[in-house]
């Protein structure tokens, strides 16, 4: 009589999630909360209910010891977990070799940030292990793509047999195994997944359909956006609109700080940070919106830690502070109002680096640039000026 393979799932939670934190909120993603849960418990949920699978371990942060033994669900299939590596790599590593002791058949490699696995995918992957090493879920690209020299279009790529690929990746256990040994024996720790160790190994890897629910929360935004999946009931929500104005005088120097992005200019911009002025106002308008203070009363000029800091951590800060009210960004205006120098020929890289900083898609930021038509401080070119909305989207009081 055909047996059913043991299974066994390695999950990553080594990591610090530094796109998903911010100064002041030093707690990695994977134990952010998640509709009243850490993300890992959500995660680790999934897997240890799943009939397909056997045992999970879980490569931890050394420093996370407290906050795992929280997060983690009492359940006889969880194994003690394993101190992780330096890289993905190594962590992923140590975690097979912990199942070494009674190893299984087949293992799943699972990111502890994506919670909504499903039984129906686990079953995908391990019924395709039947005619290979390896399978990986793996979505279709869509979108267009480029690719990108010194923020410039270099040329649009193809996009025929191009995949974005998730997690869990399921291989037979015993070639894995080898495959990490054999890079760790090289001294090569530059793999970003499994499947890409296994195809430098040899190993075949087929792709099964992925779920586009499956989603990686990588950004604060999308723990929040989440954690709506697992609220109980729905959350009553209200609209805020916040405003932001800040103003920089030009000093000596051959660059300035715009919207996070350096702009070469024959002057700088004067103050006790870097001044720049874009996220400064952005900033303020987010603390508008939440009705909690302003820059100067969460980042003191007279504070020395501040010297020279860069600006995209105060406005991380600012998003930061709307995903602990259980809120969302819904949208940001930013004008810059100056004669030099010219922001239209960065508009794009600005958008796209606010974008990043606060993790919102590229169609929720603007972007203008107007002049004062030669009047006032900035029609003179003695500094610029900036105003920004922000929109949020708070639970009701």
């Amino acid at each position: 009589m055909k047996t059913s393979p043991k299974v066994a799932a390695v999950v990553v939670a080594a990591g610090r999630g530094v796109r998903a934190a911010a100064p002041g909120s030093p707690l990695p993603k994977q134990y952010r909360p998640l509709g009243g849960a850490p993300v890992l418990t959500r995660t680790l949920t999934a897997l240890l209910e799943s009939p397909l699978i056997d045992t999970v371990v879980v490569a931890t942060h050394p420093d996370d010891e407290a906050l795992y033994k929280a997060a983690a669900p009492i359940h006889p299939k969880l194994l003690p977990p394993v101190a992780g590596g330096a890289s993905r790599q190594a962590s992923v590593r140590l975690g097979l070799e912990r199942l070494a002791v009674d190893a299984p058949d087949i293992v799943l490699v699972h990111d502890a940030v994506r919670p909504f696995v499903t039984d129906a995918l686990v079953r995908r992957l391990i019924d395709a292990l039947a005619r290979a090493d390896g399978a990986i879920p793996a979505l279709a690209v869509t979108d267009t793509v480029k690719r990108v020299v010194d923020d410039h279009v270099a040329e649009t790529v193809s996009r025929d047999g191009l995949y974005t690929v998730q997690t869990p990746q399921a291989f037979r256990y015993a070639p894995l195994l080898a495959a990490h040994r054999k890079a760790v024996a090289a001294d090569s720790d530059r793999f970003t997944d499994d499947a890409s160790i296994a195809e430098w190994a040899d190993l075949s890897v087929a792709i099964v359909p992925g779920d586009p629910n499956n989603r990686k929360l990588t950004t604060a935004a999308d723990i929040v956006g989440a954690g709506r999946a697992f609220a109980p009931n729905p959350v009553a929500e209200e609209v805020r609109v916040g405003s932001g104005f800040d103003v920089h005088r030009f000093g000596p120097g051959t660059s300035v700080m715009l919207g996070g992005i350096e702009i070469a200019h024959d002057r700088g911009l004067v103050g006790h940070s870097d001044a720049d002025v874009g996220l400064h106002a952005l900033t303020d308008a987010i603390f508008g919106a939440l009705a909690d203070g302003d820059i100067g009363s969460h980042f003191p000029p007279t504070d020395p830690s501040f010297k020279g800091a860069a600006s995209d951590a105060f406005l991380a800060f600012a998003a930061e502070r709307v995903a602990n009210r259980g809120g969302r960004i819904l949208h940001l205006d930013l004008t810059l109002i100056c004669e030099r120098p010219k922001v239209g020929p960065h508009r794009d890289a600005i958008r796209a680096r606010i974008a990043d900083i606060v993790g919102l898609p590229l169609t929720r930021v603007a972007v203008k640039a107007t002049t004062s038509e030669g009047l006032g401080f900035t029609g003179r070119r003695e500094g610029i000026a900036a105003n920004a909305t922000a929109t949020l989207s708070l639970p009701a009081d």
